[in-house]
């Protein structure tokens, strides 16, 4: 593993470990005030590791809820994930098993966003630039949840000073992230209505993977974008250079 490019995802990472670090915090204090000792905080964030799934566990752990629903209910949250992993693996080919276990357990939205971002760029998608940007944002999540819990007492209503306006901002920005993409108008407003309508009709949390669902069948159905002359030009130079 380069060290250079393990540094490199340290540093990149790190704006992203004190973004999500009022996520972790809440968590933390949602967990105590809803029952959870601070290690069975701990471990779930150790474990799960999904500030949103996290947060609908412990909301559906406080209303006798059968463990199968819950578990549903963690999977509809999290299915975005499995096309998370899906749209990464032509950039990890190169990975070994193990190395893919950690990137697939490390694969949280700014992780893919940023992967993304860097192999479209044209930067190597390494493990150790991987690993880094995941162990900085990872391992402060888990010691943020503890003094969250430690200190939930001292946040009182998270509603009440606008804390759980975080985590839908928090998405909103990481979208945002790609709004130079071809069709990413019609695509994000598309899933975006559809989700609205998942959530009035079918309910929360089926909403999230519904509107995701709507979104790629539309991003799908649309013709691919042309190839700037330019960008043909290089394609085909690449590839009789290759011969």
């Amino acid at each position: 593993m380069n060290r250079a490019d393990f540094i490199e995802g340290l540093r990149g990472g790190s704006a992203v470990a004190l973004a999500s670090a009022p996520f972790g915090a809440l968590f933390g204090a949602l967990a105590v005030e809803n029952g959870m000792s601070l290690s069975e905080a701990a471990f779930m964030s150790a474990t799960v590791y999904a500030g949103a799934s996290q947060m609908v566990g412990i909301e559906l752990f406080g209303h006798n809820v059968h463990a199968w629903l819950i578990v549903l209910s963690i999977l509809a949250v999290n299915f975005r994930h499995v096309l998370y992993s899906a749209a990464l693996a032509r950039y990890i080919g190169h990975f070994t098993p193990l190395q893919k276990f950690f990137t697939f357990f490390l694969l949280v939205d700014p992780q893919f966003a940023e992967a993304v971002k860097r192999s479209e760029a044209g930067k190597p998608l390494t493990f150790g630039w991987y690993l880094g940007f995941g162990i900085i944002i990872y391992i402060p999540w888990v010691l943020i949840s503890v003094a969250g819990g430690l200190l939930g007492g001292f946040i009182g209503d998270p509603k009440a000073i606008g804390l759980d306006i975080l985590l839908p901002a928090y998405f909103l920005g990481i979208v945002l992230g790609f709004r130079k993409r071809d069709n990413f108008l019609l695509v994000a407003l598309v899933s975006a209505v559809a989700s609205v309508l998942a959530y009035r009709y079918v309910g929360s949390p089926w909403h999230v993977s519904l509107g995701a669902a709507v979104g790629i069948v539309l991003a799908a159905l649309l013709p691919l974008p042309r190839q700037a002359p330019d960008l043909q030009a290089d394609a085909l130079q690449s590839e009789v250079h290759e011969v």
